[in-house]
């Protein structure tokens, strides 16, 4: 879920520079306190307008934390997926909330386990990748899908679920076609920085998500006016909670329930975190473990199938259509 507004170009010095920035911004919280329990947690947020914007919305609940925990809780605000991973990966944060590609990133590579999963304001635990155009542009899903290099076309961060991996996985890998090849140019920023291209006519095309469609229509509804969708992905898995695997066990426990029974039950305080998680576009966290993003490794050994073949690497094909057979073979209803 989840986006920025810097725009990131996909990596290049100034990612390495934004990557060392933050994670030296994070520190390396190596004290601890009695059984070896953090004297302070940092909880990592992919931020869609910076922390300016974003921090009223997470810092209460970050606050409650603190309190139902007994460790205070900081945020670290990171400019991309690749710094929020890496800084986990060094035990720079500890907790994060990641949309389910980096979230498979940050298990595979930092040491993560999933402990919760986001619930949406109506109920539901997945959400759309998007193509979205200027409005009465006239450009079409047909014609975009006819390349011809005649479209700027702006795509996700490289780790991003809805801006990069659902739309190839969904859309673009199904019929052989090749961003690179098939547009005039790529560009690759955030949900907010595209939406924005594609309403001032910057880009024609880009790629967005049903969550970002709501955050523009509530904080800039004269952009949302201007931008329409042409296309709209599968339901995908939503954003979850994560937590280094070797955090204390008690201090897991306690940060898990938090989760789990925030914004729950009756009462002035229930009803209180519930509006907390209203802001946050939440209705709750549910109970989840790393299979919920099974569907996510599907889509990435997909998309390495697909680049595999591009490049002729016959092994590489082989193996990664092995994985996304034993994938699929999990699922109850077979494909």
């Amino acid at each position: 879920m989840t986006s920025i507004s810097i725009t990131r170009r996909l990596m290049g010095l100034s990612a390495a520079a934004a990557l060392a920035l933050g994670v030296a911004a994070c520190g390396n919280n190596e004290d601890v306190g009695p059984a070896g329990t953090p004297k302070e947690i940092t909880f990592s947020i992919l931020s869609a307008e910076g922390q300016a914007s974003s921090g009223p919305l997470w810092q209460p609940l970050l606050d409650d934390m603190s309190k139902a925990i007994g460790v205070p809780v900081k945020p670290y605000f990171g400019s991309n997926y690749t710094v929020l991973v890496e800084a986990m990966r060094g035990n720079h944060t500890q907790v994060g909330w990641f949309s389910a590609k980096p979230e498979v990133e940050a298990i595979d590579r930092a040491n993560a386990e999933v402990i919760a999963r986001t619930v949406n304001r109506d109920g539901l635990d997945s959400y759309q990748s998007t193509l979205i155009v200027k409005k009465g542009s006239g450009i079409t899903l047909d014609k975009v899908l006819e390349c011809g290099k005649q479209y700027n076309f702006g795509i996700g961060d490289a780790q991003s679920t809805s801006g990069t991996l659902a739309p190839m996985t969904f859309l673009f890998n199904e019929k052989g076609i090749v961003p690179g090849e098939c547009f005039k140019t790529v560009r690759s920023a955030n949900h907010q920085a595209n939406a924005f291209g594609v309403a001032t006519g910057v880009i024609d095309v880009a790629t967005s998500n049903s969550v970002n469609t709501i955050f523009i229509r509530r904080e800039n509804p004269q952009l949302a006016d201007q931008i329409e969708e042409i296309w709209v992905s599968p339901p995908v898995p939503e954003s979850g909670i994560v937590v280094r695997e070797d955090l204390d066990p008690a201090l897991k426990e306690k940060i898990r329930s938090f989760f789990l029974t925030y914004g729950q039950g009756d009462g002035v305080e229930a009803e209180r975190q519930r509006k907390v998680l209203a802001g946050l576009e939440y209705s709750r966290f549910a109970a989840a473990d790393d299979s919920y993003l099974n569907p996510i490794r599907e889509m990435i050994a997909d998309q390495k199938r697909a680049e595999a073949e591009a490049k002729g690497d016959r092994a590489g094909a082989q193996k990664a259509a092995a994985e996304l057979q034993r994938l699929r073979s999990l699922r109850e209803v077979q494909p």
